[in-house]
């Protein structure tokens, strides 16, 4: 399946998450959700990716930001993976593969590494199909912040 496009409705999933509860993404209406597919917990990639969402997540909460990394790890790894690294955000599990195949980030293996930064308003306001592992929060940040401004 292809990415979604900008502008699109974000399709709504229920996940199990590293808290030990179940997600919805219906749960985050009329807050900005950062939604970022990677490929596999503790992979030098994906834990750059992580560290750097963990390095600038006071800037997301600070704006009222939800930030959910989403791969097909089980969530027992998903707990070691953020009590490892100290991540403060929720990682979702998606073993089935059923929520990566509606974002377009439907791998064979793993997950591909996209990210979509989801409005107030459930639609699709920016994706990311490229992603610079150590710098990709940055990257979210300046987007938003175009957005938060724009009339």
């Amino acid at each position: 399946m292809a990415l979604l496009e900008i502008g699109s409705q974000a399709p709504d999933f229920t996940l199990p998450s590293s808290e030990g509860k179940d997600v919805s993404l219906k749960s985050f209406e009329g807050k900005v959700v950062v939604l970022y597919f990677y490929p596999k917990d503790f992979t030098p990639g994906c834990t750059k990716e992580a560290c750097s969402f963990r390095d600038s997540f006071q800037l997301f909460k600070d704006k009222g930001i939800e930030v959910l990394g989403v791969s097909y790890d089980p969530v027992a790894r998903h707990e070691k993976f953020k009590a490892k690294y100290s991540l403060p955000f929720t990682l979702l599990t998606d073993v089935d593969k059923s929520v990566s195949k509606k974002y377009g980030a439907e791998g064979v293996l793993t997950s591909k590494r996209v990210t979509y930064v989801i409005g107030k308003d459930g639609k699709i306001i920016a994706v990311f199909p490229k992603v610079n592992v150590s710098a990709h929060a940055q990257e979210v940040l300046e987007v938003i912040n175009k957005y938060s401004t724009t009339p």
